[in-house]
């Protein structure tokens, strides 16, 4: 997939008081002169028949649109703003999926939107998660809205063929310059997977009638039509996807007819909100309750002992990723995952966020390479003794990074009013046709529609062909050190790791036994753990309270034998998923995963490429095993390797 972004290169042009940007890379800008948010609502909106279409969306219903050009957003806040006035109060949600290449700076971004004071409102909340210049899916949410965004940051070429169909793209916006201008957007690579992720009733628009555009959706099927362009342009595109039966050339027709004259068995008729059932309350399973409350469906988590119970139940989480090589953020799930737990995260009181310096402890010069690839806001290499512990070693400063208290966490999310927490201890699942049947030794429990097993290395005993997860121990240990050495906002990575538990404890961890599965707290751990502090950090590690003082909490994480989690069905045809084997990453990987299983399960954007939704997905072993008697094309549309490249 894409390597490393580039900004977009920009001119400015004033033009009757409005500060417009024009792109170096293409020669051509960015929107119409005349005025680029009427010719939006012009093409895009009203040649996609938005307004009707949308405010029409039943209980529950699910839109997406599609486009090819991000840019400077306009068509994106043109199309929120249409949300907020037309759209029907119900649960129905309505999401963006958009490509860019060459994303602008957000200083760019922020002056070219200033062009518009009646998006403001808009453009200041898109501004506040704009994401940093790293290639892959930055999902942005609006849940008070009911609106979503996936901005794919990368080339089309590369992006559009990776894209999962969990969804139908309902509406597109054919955008980006003009095809003398960019004519690798228009051509057929991109126009196939554009139809690739549409369906029947899809509608498509665009500014440009370049018959480089119209011959590639002709020859998919699509209907073409030529209404009025914008100001003085003599067309547009318009275009549908019908059913066979309608399919004939329509060419030199004006108009399309309105949706409300298809009879299209592909519209959706709306749903009920569904009643989803997840067993566990770890990090996994209370982040997964969030995903599916957060868009009105009713949860009920079943607990046999108590929330965190668990390994998710230290005292502090902290969100500390080992970034890959820039140009394979696109497909690596920890750097995917990081750039989404940021965000998700913001909204609980439960964050704090802090800058991590990790010590470089082998590998110096592919370490500075790193550091010098990636944004100077995220990530810069630090010489010697820069950091407030002394040490001897460089170090990497990860200025974008956070920690999470689990306990806060867990009652905010269980504060929910669409979320239940159950005392249970389900021994036996069951799909039967109206659903999921759910059984303690002594009882059956109501049906749920889904069921999604979150219950780490239990979740084995509750599903045939579910993948082995290992047992791994580890322990965390804090103790009494006044915050003067180390700030409340900075942690310190060195194999372990140390963090400022509150103004009066610091807490530090953990150790790491595979194939352990006790949880007393020892003294050898907490010895272990001082002996890693005092690797790097030995002055302070003196000053350190005697280990006999230690506190400390030992739990298991539950791994894949390929370190990858468990997400998705085990078998496609039930209504059972799983969001387990998160390793000692729990509170990094939780929040994307959520959102894959709520994209599985409900049918929408899947926010990761195909490649890596292969390699994470539950049904990956029994797939390999398979595949080693026939070859099998992959369930995503993904290419499946036959051994995926271990992350830790």
């Amino acid at each position: 997939m894409s390597g490393a972004i580039q900004t977009a290169d920009l001119d400015w042009q004033m033009i009757d008081g409005i500060d417009i940007p024009v792109s170096k890379q293409f020669g051509d800008v960015y929107f119409s002169k005349d005025n680029g948010l009427l010719e939006t609502r012009h093409v895009f909106l009203k040649g996609n028949d938005l307004d009707t279409r949308l405010a029409a969306l039943t209980d529950f219903e699910y839109f997406s649109v599609g486009e090819t050009g991000f840019g400077t957003g306009l068509n994106i806040l043109a199309l929120w703003q249409l949300w907020q006035q037309v759209r029907p109060d119900n649960h129905s949600h309505l999401h963006a999926i958009s490509v860019e290449k060459f994303p602008l700076s957000k200083v760019d971004l922020i002056r070219a939107l200033n062009a518009w004071p009646e998006l403001q409102p808009l453009a200041q909340q898109l501004i506040a998660q704009y994401p940093e210049p790293i290639a892959g899916c930055h999902r942005l949410n609006f849940p008070e809205e009911r609106f979503s965004i996936d901005l794919w940051l990368g080339d089309a070429h590369d992006v559009f063929p990776v894209m999962a169909k969990t969804a139908t793209v309902n509406a597109w916006f054919l955008d980006g310059f003009a095809p003398a201008c960019n004519p690798d957007m228009w051509e057929e690579n991109v126009l196939k997977n554009i139809v690739r992720l549409s369906d029947i009733g899809t509608t498509f628009a665009s500014f440009s009638v370049a018959g480089v555009l119209k011959r590639g959706l002709r020859e998919h099927g699509i209907t073409i039509t030529r209404p009025r362009g914008f100001a003085h342009k003599r067309e547009m595109l318009k275009a549908f996807w019908l059913a066979p039966e309608r399919s004939d050339d329509q060419s030199d027709v004006a108009d399309l007819p309105t949706l409300d004259e298809k009879k299209n068995p592909k519209i959706a008729l709306g749903h009920k909100p569904r009643q989803i059932a997840i067993i566990g309350a770890g990090i996994a399973g209370l982040s997964c309750a969030w995903a599916f409350a957060q868009r009105g469906h009713h949860v009920r988590i079943y607990e046999k002992s108590a929330p965190l119970s668990g390994g998710s139940g230290n005292p502090l989480a902290l969100l500390n990723p080992k970034l890959c090589p820039i140009e394979q953020s696109a497909e690596h799930l920890m750097t995917l995952s990081w750039l989404y737990a940021l965000k998700h995260y913001q909204n609980f009181k439960a964050f704090r966020p802090l800058q991590i310096h990790q010590s470089i402890l082998k590998n110096k010069a592919e370490h500075l390479e790193l550091a010098q690839s990636y944004p100077s806001e995220v990530l810069a290499a630090e010489e010697g003794t820069l950091n407030q512990l002394a040490s001897t070693y460089s170090t990497l400063l990860l200025k974008q990074a956070g920690a999470v208290s689990p306990h806060q966490l867990r009652d905010q999310i269980l504060a929910h009013p669409h979320i239940e927490l159950l005392q249970a201890d389900i021994q036996r699942i069951e799909q039967q046709q109206n659903g999921v049947a759910l059984f303690t030794q002594d009882q059956q429990l109501p049906s749920a529609e889904h069921v999604i097993l979150c219950a780490a290395r239990e979740s084995m005993q509750l599903q045939t062909d579910y993948p082995e997860l290992r047992a791994i121990r580890g322990q965390v240990s804090w103790l009494n050190n006044p915050a003067q050495q180390m700030d409340m906002h900075t942690a310190y990575s060195y194999g372990g790791y140390c963090i400022q538990l509150d103004a009066e404890q610091m807490i530090m961890g953990a150790s790491f036994y595979p194939g352990r599965d006790d949880t007393d707290v020892l003294t050898e751990d907490h010895v272990h753990n001082y002996e890693l502090i005092h690797s790097v950090f030995p002055d302070f590690a003196k000053t350190l309270a005697p280990i006999e003082q230690w506190q400390g909490r030992a739990a298991i994480r539950a791994q894949t034998k390929d370190f990858f989690p468990v997400i998705g069905a085990v078998h496609e045809d039930q209504h059972i998923y799983s969001c387990s084997g998160l390793g000692s990453k729990g509170f990094l990987y939780a929040p994307l995963c959520s959102e894959i299983i709520a994209a599985l399960v409900l049918k929408e954007a899947c926010p990761i490429p195909t490649q890596l939704l292969d390699k994470i997905h539950a049904a990956r072993f029994i797939r390999r095993s398979k595949a080693k008697q026939k070859t099998k094309k992959p369930y995503f549309q993904g290419q499946m390797p036959s051994s995926p490249p271990q992350e830790k």
